[in-house]
């Protein structure tokens, strides 16, 4: 087997161990033994079984067992609640050579295929998760079990590779083509969706699914079954209409243009490749192509890219740096709400879900009440529509919370958040009624985006229990979860504050407390130079279109219009306040708010976009029109400086903050690594800071 040794400098292998045994299938109904080969890595379930180097030679031995045994057949299984999660990739940013990415392809490869290549039948129980190499190992294997609670998964392309050890090759012959572009393609593209079990099923990922009480019972039944020949499972041969092979892969390749704006993905085009040549490509052939492209994308800066923001959002999940010990948090047993709006009924309605505990919400009339207690209940009556959840459980939610005009129903509170108007005068005064009302125990928060934490607290009489907890929106899609510091606010607080955010699984940065923390603030400048640019007369749709190649979510002017000109004007017209002159006040913007335009584009029924005439009559242009590269320059240098200025305030303690901030909190594309590596990889950083923002290496190859 090979000696492949990942680079100096990678981390250790954890080694995944794979065990052999011999089940007797006479219980089951055939007679003979069954090899059954158990992948486990010797953690918990919270450490997935992973294939580096020595893992796959562990298991490469345990199939020439299994093949030496007089066994009629073999299995491979995985540890309680995991299969496998593919390939180890922490060595991946350490490989400099292309012979050796090669070399860690065919290796997957060489050890995979000898189940599909075995003279016995092979079984895949899979009774857990499996993704990437953790399907692919199972889709070597001939027949296929799935336990109910299993999600698997090909998310190879999401994070910058192609599925490189038989997936792309094995998973079009087996399901077809439409289906494996859903796999291997839409499904990464959509946020690295995942099949649960009942679609690996549908789509013939899967042969059977059994419960997880006892699926190895029924999949050695199974097994015995199919050996015996009273189970059959056919196979279609999806190779011989061409015709439906090349509709799948105009799918495939609408889905890709249409992703980040068009903006170049190279390894869903490799990926897609892969897929068409899979029709009449035999194993071999697709193998060694994977091979080819695996190394390729191996050595690319994408990957390095998109696995330093992988592995950096997957850190930040689990630990928020700067947060107090978490012994210090209170207990929250009551939670209030102020406002009844969209927002404050999207922050009731994650805290119900999540908190389980009595959640009440005030405004200043019983109809604004009202109207948010039925957004709340009617949320949940979608989930139980959607089979999300029982209708017993969102009948107990629902029992829990209720509203009132009067804030002495915050008396017994243990948390109370505000989202109310974003006026600082307004918000200064609720806490001085707040703190009248809530017990000293109480932690107060302010959801607000851009107004001053410190200035809120300074009326108030225990500033310490203060604290900014700023959500995005949509609450329950949006990951990032603000928690901003005054210098007053204790430990206490923010430690309850953090017990919280993590009990509603969002990911936290605790920042100081500045204008407009780090997501908007960063947003703004940037939106602020490509109305500029508007404003000094460059023509709207090349402005609008100067990010385009980077691949965001979305244009400028479509941010626009879903964050609302009046409210992307105010939170400039606060940053011009604080921060001066570099947060200029556009006058188109100011037309847009003074004259009712919500968005620059209008979509018709079809859902196809045009330019809003009403905007476009109030464009205030002048007459130093940009091209689009120089606007792209001009927005992407005052990142940078806004950047490296943060860092130098102590908005956040690293660069890395930065950039999990603008990954979860804007969309920011993860193949591109989080902002500030790609501004180093451009050479902007050090044009506009003097200085990198990462030491190099870091998610790329300089």
């Amino acid at each position: 087997m090979s000696d492949l040794k990942l680079p100096q400098g990678a981390p250790e292998e954890v080694v995944t161990a794979a065990h052999v045994r011999e089940i007797d299938l006479a219980p089951f109904g055939h007679t003979g033994t069954l090899s059954l080969i158990t992948l486990d890595n010797g953690f918990d379930h919270n450490r997935p079984n992973t294939f580096g180097p020595n893992s796959l030679a562990a298991l490469n031995e345990a199939i020439t067992v299994a093949e030496a045994s007089p066994s009629v057949a073999i299995a491979i299984t995985g540890k309680p609640f995991i299969f496998a999660a593919g390939a180890d990739l922490s060595g991946i940013s350490f490989l400099s050579d292309t012979k050796q990415a090669l070399a860690i392809g065919k290796l997957g490869h060489d050890v995979f295929r000898r189940f599909g290549e075995s003279k016995k039948p092979t079984f895949a129980f899979v009774n857990g998760l499996a993704l990437g190499g953790g399907l692919e190992v199972a889709l070597h294997c001939k027949y296929r079990s799935v336990a109910s609670t299993a999600f698997t998964g090909l998310p190879e392309v999401f994070l910058g590779l192609v599925p490189g050890w038989g997936g792309a090759t094995i998973l079009p012959k087996l399901i077809g083509p439409a289906n494996a572009v859903q796999v291997i393609i839409l499904n990464a593209l959509n946020n690295n969706t995942m099949m649960k079990a009942k679609d690996a099923l549908a789509l013939g990922v899967a042969d059977v699914v059994f419960e997880p009480s006892d699926f190895l019972e029924n999949s050695i039944k199974f097994a015995a079954s199919v050996l015996n020949g009273s189970k059959k499972i056919e196979r279609a041969d999806h190779t011989k209409d061409e015709a439906a092979w090349s509709q799948a892969i105009a799918v495939g390749q609408g889905a890709v243009a249409k992703k980040y704006g068009g903006a170049e993905i190279p390894q869903a085009i490799k990926a897609l490749n892969l897929i068409a040549a899979a029709r009449t490509n035999t194993l071999g052939a697709g193998f060694d192509a994977e091979d080819i492209d695996l190394a390729s994308l191996a050595m690319s800066n994408p990957l390095r890219a998109s696995l330093y923001a992988f592995n950096l959002i997957q850190k930040k999940r689990k630990k928020v740096e700067g947060a107090p010990k978490a012994a210090l948090a209170r207990k929250v047993a009551k939670v209030g709400v102020v406002g009844a709006g969209l927002m404050a009924s999207q922050l009731a309605l994650i805290m119900l879900r999540n908190l389980k505990v009595p959640v009440v919400i005030t405004d200043l009339d019983q109809e604004r009440v009202d109207k948010g207690l039925a957004y709340i209940r009617g949320e949940l009556a979608k989930l139980v529509e959607k089979k999300r959840m029982s209708a017993e459980s969102a009948a107990r939610l629902g029992s829990l919370v209720s509203g009132s005009t009067d804030k002495a129903i915050f008396a017994d509170a243990s948390f109370v958040i505000e989202a109310i108007f974003e006026e600082l005068e307004l918000k200064k005064s609720l806490f001085v009624e707040l703190e009248k009302i809530v017990s000293i125990e109480c932690v107060l928060a302010t959801n607000t985006s851009s107004l001053s934490v410190t200035k809120m607290s300074e009326v108030m009489t225990n500033p310490e229990r203060l604290i900014g907890f700023h959500f995005f929106n949509p609450v329950a899609v949006m990951p990032l979860l603000e928690i901003a510091r005054t210098p007053a606010t204790d430990d206490i607080t923010t430690a309850t504050a953090v017990s919280i955010g993590k009990t509603l699984k969002k990911t936290m940065v605790i920042v100081k407390d500045s204008p407009a923390f780090v997501v908007n603030r960063l947003l703004t400048r940037f939106m602020g130079e490509i109305t500029d640019a508007i404003d000094e007369g460059t023509p709207p749709d090349i402005a609008d279109a100067a990010m385009r190649p980077l691949g965001l979510p979305m244009t400028s002017l479509e941010l626009l219009g879903l964050v609302g000109p009046g409210v992307a004007h105010h939170v400039a017209k606060t940053l011009n306040k604080n921060l001066g002159e570099r947060y200029r006040i556009s006058p188109t913007m100011q037309a847009f708010v003074d004259n009712g335009v919500k968005s620059f584009y209008l979509k018709n029924e079809s859902g196809v976009q045009s330019i809003n005439p009403a905007a476009l009559a109030l464009l205030k242009t002048g007459t130093s029109p940009s091209t689009a590269e120089q606007v792209r320059i001009r927005a992407l240098s005052a990142l940078a400086s806004e950047a490296r200025m943060m860092l130098d305030e102590g908005v956040v303690s690293t660069a890395s903050e930065i950039d999990i901030c603008m990954l979860l909190g804007c969309g920011w594309p993860l193949h591109l690594g989080g902002i500030l590596p790609y501004l180093d990889r451009t050479g902007i950083s050090e044009e506009v800071c003097s200085q990198r923002f990462h030491q190099p290496g870091v998610a790329s190859l300089a």
